[in-house]
């Protein structure tokens, strides 16, 4: 079980935040730092249909809707590739509109001024080598997915899900005691869960005020077909169902008909489809082969000098 700040992706956060009297590019300290954290994923090469920072034509059309329709956009999201806070929900409102305000300002050309001239001086003996590029520390923020091992299994005072006021939290077992006795994984917070529910190691309780209630367990697997060259994806209904009542999924998140439902990494990502719980609740994305499972039949490649 992932906790539900992914990052990732969650840089959306700004696709149609203006700022008609914001502060100056250059000054704007808090408003970079939340960029270069938040915001560059998608938003410094337009992704998602998000305006591609510093251009202005990507950024009219929203600076014209008004500051304060534009931040309530940032701050509640604006579907469907936007979440509210772009999932950085943990950060103040005004950090989001100093985002905001620095975006705007440098689509409206209020980049960093160059520095003045130097009164000219005598030719250096030997020009000093440019400086190396240095590697932006923000670049691999958007992937909410991968935790380091460090940040896995919190207990539930610090997991960022529970109330750390609540008195009953602090009664919880901290998982990584509880999770000690139940099947490895390589995925998400490294419990296999599947395999422990069918040893009978745990026993999810299917209703809330009916302990010998059942769940309706359907055996039923759903293939689909993907291009390219990566397996197709098996859906297998037994598996979840087994912790899931259909109206868990159908009809909001899955249509039940084929080919409704048009699913793609990208909407996975954005929590969407798949999303909604697999890189938060469920194992991460970033295990290609527990979906991607099933091999496609490739065709034996004729010998083209063969007689």
């Amino acid at each position: 079980m992932m906790t539900r700040r992914f990052s990732t992706l969650a840089a959306c956060l700004l696709l149609s935040a203006t700022a008609l009297t914001s502060p100056s590019f250059a000054q704007n300290d808090a408003g970079k730092a939340v960029y270069d954290k938040v915001c560059v994923a998608c938003h410094s090469a337009g992704i998602a249909g998000a305006p591609k920072f510093g251009d202005a034509k990507d950024w009219e059309p929203r600076i014209k809707t008004g500051m304060n329709a534009l931040y309530e956009s940032a701050l509640k999201g604006k579907a469907p590739a936007m979440p509210a806070k772009g999932g950085a929900t943990d950060l103040p409102d005004a950090d989001i509109k100093a985002a905001v305000d620095y975006m705007v300002a440098a689509a409206k050309g209020g980049a960093k001024p160059a520095a003045a001239a130097a009164p000219q001086a005598a030719p250096a003996a030997a020009a000093a080598p440019a400086p190396a590029p240095q590697a932006n520390p923000a670049a691999l923020n958007f992937n909410r997915l991968l935790k380091p091992a460090s940040k896995r299994n919190p207990p539930p005072p610090e997991d960022g899900i529970h109330d750390p006021e609540n008195d009953g939290t602090h009664a919880l077992q901290p998982p990584l005691t509880v999770f000690q006795s139940l099947p490895r994984s390589n995925a998400g917070n490294r419990v296999d869960w599947v395999k422990a529910l069918d040893t009978n190691q745990i026993g999810p309780r299917w209703d809330r005020t009916d302990p010998t209630a059942a769940p309706v367990v359907m055996d039923l697997n759903i293939v689909r077909e993907v291009k390219g060259s990566m397996p197709d994806v098996v859906y297998p209904h037994k598996q979840h169902t087994a912790w899931l009542d259909c109206s868990n999924c159908h009809p909001q998140i899955f249509i039940p008909q084929k080919g409704a439902n048009q699913i793609s990494m990208a909407a996975i990502l954005l929590g969407q489809k798949c999303g909604v719980c697999h890189g938060k609740v469920a194992f991460p994305v970033s295990e290609c082969r527990i979906c991607h499972s099933k091999k496609k039949n490739v065709m034996p490649v004729k010998n083209a000098q063969a007689n």
